[in-house]
């Protein structure tokens, strides 16, 4: 903010006036100026009027020949001062506009802005106190992008107590030295984050505690905006970390106890085991040893152990066969398959989903059996892969294990990329993703099966093309060219999953219905978190809906049926 030019008679101002009067002047002055109203001893005195060669003009009360009262000047520059003047300076309280959109309305003193005022310029605003020009005092600060900062101020920034808030939300309150918050403070997220501790430049820097929105806590030494060197977390879980972080992440010495109060003690990296160290789960062996990348390499004496990765494929053969021998055949009746795949092995969201699904699928609507491919980091061993070729398998079995009658569920949760591939990822494994065309020719062996195809991922409304026919209902959980959300590592299911299964079909039976809840559900959240809308999908061929209530009205005879028997029986006994 540059000072104001201080206004005098002798100074040759500019700006547009609205037109010299016609009458002639009562006096000329030395710079050209002509004045019309009273002169004494010499002197301009009382109400008056003087414009100059350039244009500019000044109309209102004069004093000893000075601006002085109120009055109003204007500028060949398109400046404009509404307001009051002594010894013809702005002084007291006034307007004063520029030709370039800036405005400013309160107190000035000798010529430039001082005390209660709101300056407007840039697409920003002022209101508070102003001293020599600046900002100085309590005062509130919007700027162009929609920032804000409320408090103190001293030589044109923020110095003192008061509340930063960015465009997003995000909000810094403490103690500001020139525009940065430093010492103590607390920085609350758009999102429910909170930081209570040290800043250095309005960045995380010294001791504090961190709490995210779904009540993580870290407590520790922070450096450069992230939790670095000696710390704590304490997760919602009931899981419990004291030792080293490197941004964010457990690195160095430290101890862990898990959620289901087994411990960990010794070396991490990146979160993950590294080095020496000793765990102690809740049931089981010790194991101690040395460790890389989370696994268990040698043990106490420094003998290589068996990667748990070699042995667990050694036995996804038998496991995959063990779980297909499984699968009943079919009698005369309608009877439900179910078959549900979890693909991302990096986040149990997708396996607690599936899981849920399936079990749902078998005590609520009756299936006789639910095939179950899983990718996840801790599941190796006794679970069969959700892969391309078990995927091809599962589905060649229930095609020849139901009949044409019946009807088969199949629910697959993943992440889903924008060209529609399912992702299907472990750990260690380079696994190929599962293209809409693919998983449509995986499920060409039940092409004469009554089919519900439910897809929660992004993009996976892209699925709809290649798997539509008239005996397949497809849900999808996004639009072809829009993400879903949800998946998170503690998550227990996606939005989608969520509102679909934990809710509407715990509700409702009908399928159609249950789909339009669950879309108005995932609408409601997301525009409520301000996300924008996934549109989930459906292609709802009234041959399967028919058959699905064919499903459902046999299940209620078979139910009642039951119940009368054990009625019957009961009575005879007594």
């Amino acid at each position: 903010m540059r000072p104001l030019v201080p206004l005098a008679l002798t100074l040759l101002l500019a700006a547009c006036g609205d037109g010299e009067p016609l009458s002639p002047p009562d006096a000329r002055l030395p710079d050209g100026g002509r004045y019309r109203g009273e002169v004494v001893n010499g002197l301009l005195q009382g109400p008056g009027r003087v414009d100059y060669p350039n244009g500019s003009w000044y109309a209102g009360n004069f004093s000893n020949g000075q601006w002085h009262g109120q009055g109003e000047w204007h500028g060949s520059n398109g400046e404009v001062y509404r307001g009051q003047f002594e010894q013809g300076l702005f002084h007291g309280q006034g307007v004063l506009s520029s030709g370039a959109g800036s405005s400013y309305s309160g107190g000035f003193k000798l010529g430039r802005r001082d005390g209660e005022g709101t300056l407007k310029e840039r697409g920003q605003q002022y209101r508070g106190q102003f001293k020599d020009d600046q900002y100085s005092g309590a005062g509130h600060l919007t700027l162009a992008d929609g920032s804000q900062y409320q408090g103190l101020f001293a030589k044109g920034k923020p110095n003192g107590e008061g509340i930063r808030s960015d465009a997003s939300g995000n909000q810094f309150s403490g103690h500001f030295v020139n525009g940065q918050l430093q010492g103590n403070g607390t920085f609350n997220s758009a999102e429910g984050d909170q930081y209570i501790g040290e800043f250095k430049d309005s960045r995380l820097e010294g001791r504090g505690r961190y709490e995210n929105a779904d009540g993580d806590v870290w407590i520790g030494q922070f450096r450069d905006g992230s939790l670095t060197g000696k710390g704590e977390l304490f997760g919602v879980d009931g899981s419990h970390y004291k030792g080293n972080f490197r941004d964010w992440r457990f690195a160095g010495s430290g101890r862990l106890q898990l959620a289901d109060g087994s411990t960990y003690v010794g070396g991490f990296e990146n979160d993950t085991y590294q080095g020496a160290g000793r765990l102690t789960p809740i049931d089981g062996p010790v194991e101690s040893g040395f460790w890389v990348n989370g696994l268990r390499v040698r043990d106490d004496n420094g003998h290589l152990l068996p990667d748990p990765l070699e042995l667990a494929l050694l036995n996804q053969g038998r496991l995959l066969d063990k779980a297909l021998d499984q699968v009943p055949a079919s009698n005369a009746e309608i009877e439900l398959y179910s078959l549900t795949l979890a693909g991302d092995g990096k986040q149990s969201v997708f396996m607690r989903e599936a899981d849920y699904v399936g079990n749902m699928l078998k005590t609520r609507f009756g299936a006789v059996t639910n095939l179950s491919l899983v990718n996840h980091r801790d599941h190796l061993a006794d679970r069969p892969l959700a892969t391309r070729e078990n995927l091809t398998r599962a589905a060649r079995t229930l095609a020849e294990r139901s009949g044409p009658e019946d009807l088969i569920f199949i629910y697959l949760t993943s992440h889903g990329s924008e060209d529609h591939q399912l992702v299907l990822d472990l750990p260690r494994l380079q696994l190929a993703d599962l293209p809409a065309d693919e998983l449509a020719s995986a499920l060409a062996p039940l092409k004469e099966r009554n089919k519900v195809i439910v897809i929660s991922a992004c993009y996976s409304g892209g699925y709809i093309a290649p798997l539509k026919d008239e005996r397949t209902l497809i849900m999808t959980a996004a639009r072809a060219d829009r993400v879903s959300f949800g998946c998170s590592e503690e998550a227990d299911f996606t939005y989608f999953g969520d509102a679909l299964f934990a809710q509407a079909l715990n509700r409702t039976d009908d399928l159609q219905q249950a789909f339009e809840q669950a879309k108005a559900i995932v609408a409601e959240r997301e525009q409520a978190e301000d996300f924008e809308a996934s549109e989930p999908q459906i292609w709802a061929p009234k041959a399967v809906l028919a058959h699905w209530h064919k499903l459902r009205q046999q299940q209620a005879r078979k139910a009642l049926q039951s119940t009368d028997a054990v009625h019957a029986e009961s009575a005879g006994n007594h």
